[in-house]
């Protein structure tokens, strides 16, 4: 996941989600690979898929509340690039409840 990061930060975006897609398939139970990956993907301009990832992060998180706040801060985004301004507004209200 550093690499993945590093990757990110140096703006090598298709490299991160390739190594991200490989540490989900060896540890496809793991919330922050999920996570990681919908941030990027919506740093790439894929909302949709962002929020797919996010929920399925949200999903294996349990009780880490903090990821669960994260994810849900980052459906907000993708929802109100989606233009769906009531749908981003649940979403950031979801986040502040944690």
């Amino acid at each position: 996941m550093q690499q993945a990061s590093s990757d990110r930060q140096a703006g090598n975006l298709d490299l991160a989600v390739s190594r991200l897609e490989r540490a989900v398939r060896i540890q496809p139970q793991n919330p922050m690979l999920w996570h990681e990956l919908a941030r990027i993907r919506l740093q790439q301009q894929q909302p949709r898929l962002a929020e797919e990832l996010a929920k399925k992060s949200i999903a294996l998180a349990q009780s880490d509340t903090q990821l669960i706040q994260k994810n849900w801060r980052l459906i907000a985004q993708a929802r109100k690039i989606n233009g769906d301004i009531s749908g981003a507004r649940r979403a950031a209200a979801k986040a502040s409840s944690y």
